[in-house]
């Protein structure tokens, strides 16, 4: 736990090559860097270099600590993509548990000028089980897009919330 300490605290250097050599140790911990999660969704909108490695640990991570549930929907509205992206993604591992953020990712499937955050958002209101009425309209509104794959996933969502 103390070296996870170390990284995170390196991911905030202003050296890009220790922010990178720590995102590649968090990567490398796997699931053991979940205490880290929100300094990797943060790095993901860092050097080229960072947040490949950032995202690569992300990627490796599974569901984050519940804990991290209200600052993740936070950062669900990032104006960065690929931290809106990964936050969005994270709430949607959570499962269940997310259920509180499920108005702000609702407000994403519609009003997010990022297709790929629209879709995750859509795949994650899924994830979470979300079944209000205003969830449910913006599900039903996202499986008419034009975007094949967003009306796609937004149809699955809705599939497996009547489930």
């Amino acid at each position: 736990m103390e070296e996870i300490q170390k990284w995170r605290t390196a991911l905030q250097s202003p050296d890009v090559a220790e922010r990178a050599a720590a995102a590649e140790s968090l990567c490398h911990a796997g699931p053991d860097a979940a205490p880290a999660v929100l300094e990797l969704v943060q790095a993901c909108a860092d050097d080229e270099t960072v947040a490949e490695w950032a995202t690569a640990a992300l990627e490796e991570l599974g569901a984050p600590p519940t804990e991290s549930l209200e600052p993740l929907t936070k950062l669900a509205s990032d104006s960065k993509s690929p931290v809106a992206y990964w936050a969005v993604t994270l709430l949607g591992r959570l499962g269940p548990a997310a259920i509180g953020s499920e108005k702000v990712l609702a407000a994403l499937l519609h009003d997010s000028p990022d297709a790929a955050v629209q879709e995750r958002a859509a795949w994650a209101l899924g994830e979470i089980g979300a079944k209000s009425a205003a969830t449910l309209a913006a599900l039903n509104r996202a499986s008419q897009s034009t975007s094949p794959r967003l009306a796609r996933l937004a149809k699955a969502s809705l599939e497996q919330i009547q489930k």
